[in-house]
């Protein structure tokens, strides 16, 4: 009789509703942190309403995706952070070598865009995120040598420039995430959560095109440099 894993089923599972290139597509698109609709999805993804929605059903079902309904429509989202960090961390694997270079100049310039700043769930990532984590390394307000975790001065700096960590929950409050265009880990948690959010919030970002991307604005440009020292060639 062998002593058998019993999560081995629910692995298996798990693997295999991923394991589909229109799912994949969703499921991506969705890292931008948003509520989609069907129809978004669908477009996104190159495929019938029909066939999304078929799709988006299965991932419900596995708890990968949580559903809204507003009036008559129906939106979906990531179900929560260990979902997103699940798609990402996935998708670092993937080799460069393996990924189809951008076809025209649009599709070049959306992944510079991307390569540049972008957000990854709800924290930061591309060079941005990167000069960001490494701009808390640097300061000694992030550590990284046992796995990622705030210094009593990192979660000081929170306080002091008036940054809120919500850490309700399970969530840890630093966390490494590998990003997939640097192929280095950035900040996420609640901490990197935190950082985004107010990024965005204090205009210091903002979002373009209609993928994950985010650019730094001329505010955004003067905070970074003010509060952590970053230069604007760190992330350009």
């Amino acid at each position: 009789m062998t002593d058998r894993d019993p999560r081995a089923p629910h692995l298996a599972r798990l693997a295999a509703l991923i394991a589909d290139e229109t799912r994949a597509v969703c499921l991506l698109a969705l890292l931008d942190g948003r509520a989609w609709t069907a129809g978004e999805l669908a477009r996104h993804a190159g495929v019938a309403a029909s066939t999304v929605s078929e799709h988006l059903g299965k991932l419900v079902a596995g708890g990968l995706l949580v559903e809204e309904r507003q009036g008559r429509h129906r939106y979906v989202r990531l179900a929560d952070a260990r979902a997103a960090q699940l798609v990402e961390d996935l998708a670092a694997q993937v080799a460069p070598q393996d990924v189809v270079r951008p076809q025209g100049l649009r599709q070049s310039s959306a992944g510079s865009a991307m390569a540049r700043g972008r957000t990854c769930y709800d924290h930061l990532a591309g060079r941005l995120g990167i000069a960001v984590t490494d701009a808390f390394a640097e300061r000694g307000l992030l550590r990284q040598d046992t796995g990622f975790a705030l210094t009593d001065a990192g979660v000081a700096w929170f306080d002091s420039v008036g940054i809120p960590l919500e850490r309700a929950g399970r969530r840890p409050l630093a966390r490494g995430c590998l990003d997939w265009t640097e192929r280095r880990p950035h900040l996420a948690g609640v901490a990197g959560a935190a950082v985004c959010r107010h990024a965005l919030d204090a205009g210091w970002c903002v979002r373009i095109g209609s993928e994950r991307a985010v650019k730094v604005t001329a505010a955004g440009e003067r905070a970074l440099s003010e509060l952590l020292g970053i230069r604007a060639e760190a992330f350009a």
